[in-house]
C-alpha cells in the first residue's frame, strides 16, 4: 500500500494505548513502500508521542519518507491557509493537502476524518481517505 500520512496514524501506529492502534498497525505491517509525509507532521507526531528518536526510527527504517519541500510549495500552500482560514488548519494538514494534490493516485491515512472530509484538493475534488472504522 502506498499512501500519504497524517500525525494522527503514525501516532496511533507508535501508541499501543492510543484507541486506533490496533488499525494503524494492521496497515503498518503490511506496508512494502514507504508512506509518504513531510516535516511538520514529523514535528507534531514526536511532540505528541514525546520522542523525536521514535519518529526518526522511523524514517530510518524506511517505513516513512519525507516527500514534501515547503519551500518549493508555499505559494500554494499559503492560498489554502486563506481558503481554509475559518476551519484554521495547522500547517501540517495543508501541506498534506497539497502533497495530496502532487500525487493524486495515493489516498491520505488519517484519523482526522472530520477535517479532511471538508477539505479539497484543486479546489473542488474530494480527497481520497483511509480512516480507521466507525465505532
Amino acid at each position: 500500500m502506498r499512501a500519504i500520512v497524517d500525525t494522527g496514524f503514525i501516532v496511533a501506529f507508535l501508541n499501543y494505548d492510543d484507541r486506533y492502534h490496533d488499525w494503524a498497525s494492521e496497515i503498518g505491517r503490511a506496508v512494502s513502500d514507504p508512506f509518504l509525509t513531510c516535516e511538520a507532521v514529523l514535528a507534531e507526531t514526536a511532540f505528541q508521542v514525546e520522542s523525536a528518536s521514535r519518529v526518526l526510527a522511523l524514517l530510518q527504517d524506511g517505513f516513512l519518507r519525507i516527500a514534501f519541500d515547503l519551500t518549493e510549495n508555499i505559494e500554494e500552500v499559503h492560498a489554502l491557509a486563506e481558503r481554509y482560514r475559518d476551519r484554521t488548519p495547522d500547517l501540517a494538514d495543508l501541506c498534506l493537502i497539497r502533497m495530496s494534490e502532487l500525487n493524486e493516485d495515493l489516498p491520505v491515512l488519517t484519523v482526522d476524518e472530520g477535517d479532511f472530509r471538508v477539505y479539497r484538493r484543486n479546489r473542488r475534488d474530494v480527497i481520497p481517505l483511509i480512516c480507521p472504522p466507525r465505532v
